[in-house]
C-alpha cells in the first residue's frame, strides 16, 4: 500500500492533483471554523445538545452546522438540487432531450443546478434565520439587518462550496462534491470515536468490561466497512452476445460482452432520502421550539420518527416507538426502487442494444429483453436495499439498544468507502497509464 502511494507520488501529474485536492480541504476545514456574524453560539450549541434530530446535519456539515460557521449550510443545497435537477430531467421532456445532447446539455443542466441551489440556499438561511431569531439566538434580535447578513453569508459559503468542489472535479483527484462530503464526515469521526471510549472504555467498571467493548466497537466497525464494500462493487453481468455482419469487405462483430447491474443500484440516495424525510419534521419543529417528547400528538410523533427511540428495549412503553424504524425500511425500499427506475431505463437499453445488433443469449431482442431485464433489476434492486437496510440499522441499533452517542451512522460509512473506492480506482486509472501497479492490484 505505501509503496504504491510512493509511486502515485512520482508521478508529476497525480502528485498535482493531490496536493491541489489536499489545499483545497484544508480550505474547506478553514471555513467550518469562522463564525457567521449576529449569531450567540454557545446559547446555540446549549440548544443543540438537546436536540435529536440533527446530528446527521452536523455529521454531513463536518461540525459546522454546530459551529455556526460560515459553512453552515456546507453543500446541502447543492445535493438537493442534483436529486431535483435528476427527477426533472425524467419529468421534463426539454430537459430529457438536452441531457441526450452530449457534452454541451450537460452543461447547461449543470447551469440550472448551480441556479437552484442558490435558491434553496437563500430558502433554507432565511428559515433558519429567522427561527433563529425567533428562539433568542442572534445577538442582536430578529432584525432585517441581522436576518440579511445571515441569509448573504450562509449563502455565499455555499456558493463557494459548490465552485470548489467543482474545481477539485476538474483539477484534483475524484469528485469534488464527494470529496468534500468525505472530509466533512472524517472530520466528526475522532470526536465520535473519543466519545465511545469515555462511554464504554473510560468508564467501564473492569479491565474484562473494557477489553469486551472495545471488541465489540472494532468488530462492528470493521463489520460496517466490509458490508459497504460488498455491497458497493456487487454486480450482476448479464451475457450480451453481437451478431456477425459484413461492413465493406470485412466480417465484423460476433463478440460477446456483458451489461453490468449494480446491485446497490441507486447508492447511497434511498438512505438519504428515507434519513431526510424523516428528520426534516423534527429539524423545523426543533427551530419553533417543539421537542420531540411523549407529549401532545405532534410531540409523540416527532418521538416516533427520532432514531434514537426506535431500538430502546427497555419497556413496552418504548418498544412501541420502533414502530418509526419499519416506516423508515419502507421508505429505504420504496426510494431504491423509485431512484433506479428514474435513472434505469430497461427498454432504452434493449432498444440500443436491438440497434447495435445484440441480444441476451436466450432472450428474443425487443420487449423480451425489456422485461427480461425488468425481472432481473427488481431482483437485484430487492437484494441492494436489504443490504442498505442492515448497514443503516446496525449503528441505530446500538445508539438505542445501548445508548451509543454517535454522529456517523450507516448512510456516513456508505459515503466514505464509496469515495475512497473511487478515488482509488482514479489513481489506478492513471497510474496504469504509466505502467504502474495500483492500490487495486491482486499482486
Amino acid at each position: 500500500m505505501f509503496k504504491t502511494f510512493r509511486n502515485a507520488l512520482k508521478i508529476k501529474d497525480i502528485r498535482t492533483k493531490l496536493l491541489f485536492s489536499f489545499i483545497c480541504l484544508i480550505i474547506v476545514r478553514i471555513g467550518c471554523q469562522l463564525p457567521v456574524p449576529g449569531v450567540d453560539r454557545e446559547y446555540f450549541q446549549f440548544w443543540l445538545t438537546r436536540q435529536t434530530g440533527l446530528g446527521f446535519l452536523d455529521t454531513l456539515t463536518g461540525g459546522s452546522f454546530s459551529e455556526m460557521s460560515i459553512f453552515a449550510l456546507n453543500i446541502s443545497p447543492y445535493i438537493s438540487s442534483s436529486i431535483i435537477m435528476q427527477l426533472l430531467t425524467i419529468a421534463i421532456p426539454k430537459l430529457e432531450e438536452m441531457q441526450k445532447d452530449g457534452e454541451s446539455g450537460r452543461k447547461k443542466i449543470a447551469e440550472y443546478t448551480r441556479y437552484v441551489t442558490i435558491g434553496l440556499a437563500i430558502f433554507e438561511s432565511a428559515a433558519m434565520a429567522i427561527g433563529f431569531g425567533n428562539s433568542g439566538f442572534l445577538t442582536g434580535g430578529l432584525t432585517f439587518t441581522g436576518v440579511l447578513v445571515i441569509v448573504a453569508s450562509f449563502t455565499a459559503g455555499s456558493a463557494f462550496l459548490m465552485w470548489l468542489g467543482e474545481q477539485i472535479t476538474e483539477k484534483g483527484i475524484g469528485n469534488g462534491i464527494s470529496v468534500i462530503l468525505l472530509i466533512n464526515i472524517v472530520a466528526k469521526l475522532p470526536s465520535d470515536f473519543t466519545g465511545l471510549y469515555r462511554q464504554f472504555l473510560a468508564g467501564a467498571s473492569n479491565v474484562v468490561n473494557a477489553v469486551i467493548a472495545a471488541v465489540i466497537i472494532v468488530a462492528v466497525v470493521i463489520l460496517l466497512i466490509v458490508l459497504v464494500v460488498l455491497l458497493q462493487d456487487a454486480q450482476r453481468r448479464i451475457s450480451v452476445q453481437y451478431a456477425k455482419k459484413m461492413q465493406g469487405r470485412k466480417m465484423v462483430g460476433g463478440q460477446s460482452s456483458f451489461i453490468p447491474l449494480k446491485v446497490n443500484t441507486a447508492g447511497v440516495i434511498p438512505v438519504i432520502f428515507a434519513s431526510s424525510l424523516m428528520q426534516t419534521p423534527i429539524i423545523i419543529s426543533s427551530l419553533f421550539g417543539v421537542q420531540a417528547a411523549r407529549g401532545n400528538a405532534w410531540q409523540k410523533v416527532l418521538y416516533l420518527l427520532s432514531q434514537r427511540n426506535w431500538c430502546d428495549f427497555s419497556s413496552w412503553g418504548e418498544f412501541k416507538y420502533s414502530l418509526g424504524l419499519l416506516l423508515y425500511l419502507a421508505l429505504i425500499l420504496f426510494f431504491a426502487y423509485f431512484y433506479t427506475a428514474v435513472t434505469f431505463n430497461p427498454m432504452e437499453v434493449a432498444n440500443n442494444l436491438k440497434k447495435q445488433g445484440g441480444f441476451v443469449p436466450g432472450i428474443r431482442p425487443g420487449r423480451p429483453t425489456t422485461e427480461y431485464l425488468t425481472k432481473v433489476l427488481n431482483y437485484i434492486i430487492l437484494i441492494g436495499a436489504v443490504g442498505l437496510a442492515i448497514v443503516s440499522i446496525i449503528p441505530i441499533f446500538f445508539a438505542g439498544a445501548f445508548n451509543a452517542d454517535v454522529s456517523f451512522g450507516g448512510t456516513s460509512i456508505i459515503i466514505v468507502v464509496g469515495v475512497v473506492l473511487e478515488i482509488l480506482r482514479q489513481i489506478e486509472t492513471m497510474m496504469r497509464e504509466r505502467h504502474y501497479k495500483g492500490f487495486l492490484s491482486n499482486d
